[in-house]
Parts: C-alpha cells; sequence; structure tokens
C-alpha cells in the first residue's frame, strides 16, 4: 500500500469533494483558474484570495503556507498567516509566512470553505541498524572497501579506487574514481536515504532510475551502474572533467559571452530533445547539473546533461524525508510557472523553458526573475514575469535578446514547447 493523502471538503460549495494525492505534489488553492483545488470565483468566495494558500505535500507528509491571503488561512481555528490591512496581495509578497505541518484529521479552512485532511499510510518497517559510519564521504569509501572485498551487491564497484571527493549535499556525496587496470576515470555517487527505506521505496526508486540508465546519447552524462546494499544507494556515472556550467560562469566572473554561451545551449537542447523523445523529462535542469567535458584542441567544451530523474525520484519515492518547499531543492530560481502551479507538471517544455533560463544566467549572471530575500520566491514566480534579458545585459544582441525572452514567456503558456523550436529559432539569431 502506498501512503496518500486525501484533502476532503467538509464546508462550503465544493462540498464532498476529495483530492487524493499519491504522489509528490505542489498544489495552490484559491479562486484562480489556474489553482488546483479551486473555488468559485463568485460573490460568496470573495473572502478567499486568487492564490490564497499553498500545499506541499510528499506522502504521508503535508504541509501549508499562507499566501498573503487577504482574510487569512486557518489551520484548527488558528491564523497561519493574513496580509497586512491596506497591503496589495503584491505587496504581501514582501512577507515570508511560515508553513505548518499537517497531521490526520486537521482542517483548513479558508473563507466559507474548508477542507479536512486525511492520511492514509503503510505501517512503516522498524528500522535497522544505523549506517556505519554515517558521514556520506565515509560511507562511499566504506561501499567501495567492501565491493573489494567481494561482497556480491556492490560488484559493480569491485575494480574501482577511490581518488578524491568531488562534491557533496544533504543526501549524499560524489567521488572521482579510477579502474584499478584500464585507468579510466568514473564517478561514484551515493544517495543516503533520510528515512528507513523499505522495499517499496527502493524498488520505486531504483526502477526510475533504470529510466535514465538507458539515456545514452553524446549530450546526456551516462548512468553506467547503479544499485543498493539496503541502506545506501549507489551510481557510477560518466565522469567529466570540466565541472558544471555553474563552476564555468562563476570562474569567468559571472558571465560568458555570446560565443561561449550558444554552443553550451546548443548541446543541451540536442540532449533534452533526445530524452524527450524516450519520454523522459528531466524537471530539475540547472547550471549545477549541465557538465562539461573538455572538448578537441581548438574546440569549446562539450556539455551533457547529469542528473536525469535522479534528485526527482529519490524525493518522489519518499526518500529524502523532505517536502519540497522546505529543502534546498526548493527554490524555482530555473522554474516556469507551470511547476510552480503544480510540480508534477512533467511536460517536455519545462525543460526548455530551464534551458533559457540557464541561458540567461550565462549571459547576464541572474535569474530571469528578481528573488529578493525577503520575498517569497513561490509567489515571485506566480505573480512577476521574468526581467527583459537587455535589461540584465545590454550587449546581448537584440534578435537574440527577443527570442530568449519569448522562451522564458510562461503565462499563459511556455514560450517554445519543443527542444528543436528553441534550437531552431536560437540560430536564426
Amino acid at each position: 500500500m502506498k501512503a496518500t493523502v486525501t484533502l476532503e471538503v467538509t464546508e462550503g460549495a465544493l462540498r464532498g469533494r476529495r483530492f487524493v494525492l499519491g504522489e509528490r505534489s505542489t498544489c495552490i488553492v484559491g479562486r484562480a483558474a489556474d489553482c488546483s483545488p479551486r473555488v468559485p470565483d463568485d460573490s460568496d468566495h470573495r473572502t478567499i484570495s486568487r492564490h490564497h494558500c499553498l500545499l506541499d505535500i510528499n506522502p504521508p507528509d503535508i504541509r501549508v503556507r499562507d499566501f498573503g491571503s487577504l482574510n487569512g488561512t486557518y489551520v484548527n481555528g488558528v491564523k497561519i498567516g493574513q496580509r497586512e490591512a491596506g497591503q496589495a496581495p503584491g505587496e504581501a509578497d514582501h512577507s515570508l509566512f511560515p508553513e505548518y505541518d499537517l497531521r490526520s484529521g486537521d482542517e483548513i479552512a479558508l473563507g466559507p470553505t474548508v477542507l479536512r485532511v486525511h492520511i492514509d499510510a503503510p505501517e512503516s518497517e522498524p528500522p535497522g541498524p544505523a549506517l556505519t559510519p554515517s558521514d556520506p564521504g565515509e560511507v562511499v569509501r566504506h561501499l567501495v572497501d567492501r565491493a573489494a572485498g567481494g561482497e556480491p551487491a556492490l560488484a559493480a564497484l569491485a575494480d574501482y579506487r577511490l581518488e578524491r571527493e568531488l562534491g557533496r549535499g544533504g543526501m549524499g556525496a560524489v567521488f572521482l574514481a579510477r579502474h584499478k587496470v584500464t585507468g579510466i576515470p568514473i564517478a561514484v555517487k551515493a544517495m543516503l536515504p533520510k528515512v528507513a527505506a523499505d522495499d517499496r521505496a527502493r524498488e520505486r526508486f531504483l526502477r526510475e532510475a533504470e529510466v535514465s540508465h538507458k539515456l545514452r546519447h553524446p549530450h546526456i552524462a551516462s548512468l553506467y551502474d547503479l544499485g543498493s546494499d539496503g541502506r545506501t544507494f549507489f551510481f557510477t556515472l560518466e565522469y567529466c572533467a570540466g565541472g558544471s556550467v555553474h563552476d564555468l560562469v562563476t570562474g569567468r566572473g559571472g558571465v560568458l559571452t555570446v560565443q561561449e554561451a550558444l554552443p553550451i545551449a546548443f548541446q543541451v537542447l540536442d540532449g533534452l530533445g533526445h530524452a524527450h523523445r524516450q519520454g523522459v523529462v528531466h524537471r530539475d535542469l540547472t547550471p549545477h547539473n549541465v557538465l562539461l567535458q573538455p572538448g578537441p584542441l581548438g574546440e569549446g567544451p562539450v556539455a551533457k546533461v547529469s542528473d536525469f530523474g535522479l534528485a526527482k525520484s529519490f524525493d518522489q519515492a519518499g526518500l529524502s524525508g523532505l517536502t519540497r518547499t522546505g529543502s534546498a531543492m526548493g527554490k524555482p530560481y530555473f522554474m516556469p510557472r507551470q511547476q510552480v502551479i503544480n510540480f508534477k507538471y512533467s511536460k517536455p517544455e519545462v525543460d526548455v523553458w530551464a534551458l533559457a533560463a540557464c541561458l540567461y544566467w550565462m549571459l547576464t549572471g541572474a535569474f530571469p526573475r528578481d528573488f529578493p530575500p525577503a520575498k517569497d520566491p513561490w509567489q515571485v514566480v506566480l505573480q512577476d514575469a521574468p526581467v527583459p534579458v537587455r535589461e540584465r545585459n545590454p550587449a546581448v544582441p537584440v534578435r537574440l535578446a527577443e527570442t530568449l525572452d519569448q522562451a522564458l514567456r510562461d503565462r499563459p503558456a511556455i514560450g517554445f514547447t519543443t527542444a528543436a523550436d528553441l534550437r531552431h529559432a536560437l540560430e536564426q539569431t
């Protein structure tokens, strides 16, 4: 049995409606046409704002945050957020309202509408012994040592020796390793669950990751082997010696020239187009996960999209122990409006938009939208249009700027829906 969160409308015009969510999702409740659940936009519901509150759901977890509504959001009769008297909706964006974790039986009230939370979760398996060691870097070393000792589940690592750590995050660490005989380098990535991982969660994650394993393209970083020892998930991946696009741009002082940035964008679009034809959408493309291989002498670097599905699938399988807005991954800097409205929105066009945002960042050193520290980033994406690229960097050629500005439109629809269409348009600039 998979965990689910059900929202039952117990009072209001939608009384009796039930919204069942069994996967990782965000949704916005309000009167606007793009809300889900959406309440009627009529005189009986004027006390409910167009975008009233955000629900962040990762079954069995759910949390709620008021979006600076006119009349406030209530949890079990207690007000959790409301903009100040006299404030316009846009002005309320400057207030960061706290998030509240919800439990089964809690009630969310906005105007005359009341939503009751029901959480159904399978009984948890008793946790096994703690990982030893627990430091992500030490876990990778421990896996390789056990592989060299002949442990069957770790056979993919048996012929490699670790050289140095390449990076780490909240879920694990990545090391450079080299084959003991051929000397060929690979990256070894280990991901540590933040919760006790049962068989269902492990199988779901590895099944999703297997889709990425099958992607083969010159501009997609290859995933060679994957597996789990029951406590840690590990992957061997193509090692890209040039680092990431983020590393390249920051190393160049924060901005690339058009001649440097466009070839990278073209290559990424080619890789995305191949993945989309296989039915795979990245949904988390940023300058950090576009990796670079040094190109032939006299030529620029070769760009490769990495992490297809790994972080997303890990999160959706419930292994991260986090809901998205409460995690470091929850900043929508390279995310179109459609994904803020509904995190599950997974059409290829969201990757096309994200690539346009990455190209914008390469050329200007800035995100397409302004994200002031005191402003709710989710509200920014909902309410603010991207800043025209030439306002950031007047040196960007006019035709290129026009194409990029079109690509970054996401209201009412995303400007370019396929990687091939955006590539063709950029080539004409």
